[in-house]
């Protein structure tokens, strides 16, 4: 019985992306692809049924609401240009300050997506950069682990009011809430200082209640709940010697052996990441330091 209800649900899964697929054509393409969206993206949703079965369960098998989503996706991922974001196309001083990257895994062995929030600092000129700059992550992570979610981390250790963009916060709960469906394992805030509660009230506003239960407000010693020791940076209370540098991308783990908590490192891995820790030291003193040219103190937001 358990068989055929479960066959029976295919179906209707099945059903719903045809559905999906055939309204996206007659409703939203009326033959204006070039201008609206990139024909790689509509050519994708035409085939990867995966994507589809994305957006439909985040919006809870509704294709109205479906539908809704897609349009807003597509027409964002044309105008931003995601589909040609490389390593090339993002300044080089964004990747060297170490302000987002992915590295380690959760308990349930999710990508972890960094935010460290101290080196954000706003700054209207470099927005657009920045936003791009978070869907390059996030592309690159697709691309290379299609189907498995992330598990987004805010290190808010020695952060203030200065830090926080809300405008920045909030492009960056719609990639996972709109952008990205699926996506979104758990967003992580960590040692959040208590004059930040009411602009954190505003972003649990934001996530709406399917993404609601997914956001988690954890002190230090409470964040290995979700992350192991061996995740986890010192000031957090962990063992690992990771410390951010660039280049090369600090991601290539993606490609070693996975045990259930994430990628097995071999001795000689962890020797040259302890190696690379006294050239990033000198790194981070020249971003923090008044002659740095730019940006004067971390990440200019």
């Amino acid at each position: 019985m358990a068989e055929l209800d479960q066959h029976e649900g295919e179906q209707d899964l099945e059903k719903k992306i045809e559905e999906t697929r055939q309204r996206f054509k007659n409703e939203l393409l009326q033959g204006n692809t070039t201008d609206k969206y990139d024909s790689r993206d509509v050519e994708r949703l035409q085939t990867d049924d995966a994507l589809v079965e994305g957006y439909l369960t985040w919006r809870l098998y509704v294709v109205d609401d479906a539908l809704k989503m897609i349009d807003e996706s597509l027409q964002w991922r044309k105008e931003f240009g995601v589909n040609d974001v490389s390593e090339s196309t993002i300044p080089r001083w964004m990747f060297e300050t170490g302000a987002v990257y992915l590295h380690g895994y959760d308990k349930e062995g999710n990508k972890l997506f960094w935010f460290k929030v101290k080196l954000h600092v706003k700054d209207a000129k470099t927005i657009l950069d920045k936003k791009k700059y978070v869907a390059f992550w996030l592309e690159r992570y697709a691309k290379k682990e299609p189907g498995m979610p992330l598990t987004v981390v805010f290190d808010m250790s020695e952060s203030g009011l200065s830090n926080i963009d809300m405008e920045f916060v909030k492009y960056v709960i719609n990639c996972f809430k709109v952008y990205y469906p699926k996506f979104l394992s758990k967003m992580i805030i960590v040692d959040m200082p208590w004059i930040m509660n009411a602009a954190w009230k505003i972003v649990k506003s934001w996530l709406g209640p399917e993404a609601i239960s997914k956001l988690k407000f954890a002190s230090k010693s409470e964040v290995q709940t979700f992350i192991g020791p061996e995740y986890l940076p010192p000031h957090m209370g962990g063992t690992d010697p990771f410390k951010y540098s660039y280049p090369p991308l600090p991601d290539d783990d993606f490609q070693t052996p996975i045990c259930d908590n994430g990628p097995i490192v071999s001795e000689d891995e962890t020797e040259s990441k302890e190696g690379e820790m006294e050239g990033k030291d000198t790194l981070e003193s020249s971003f923090n330091s008044e002659v740095a040219v730019k940006p004067k103190k971390g990440w200019r937001w």
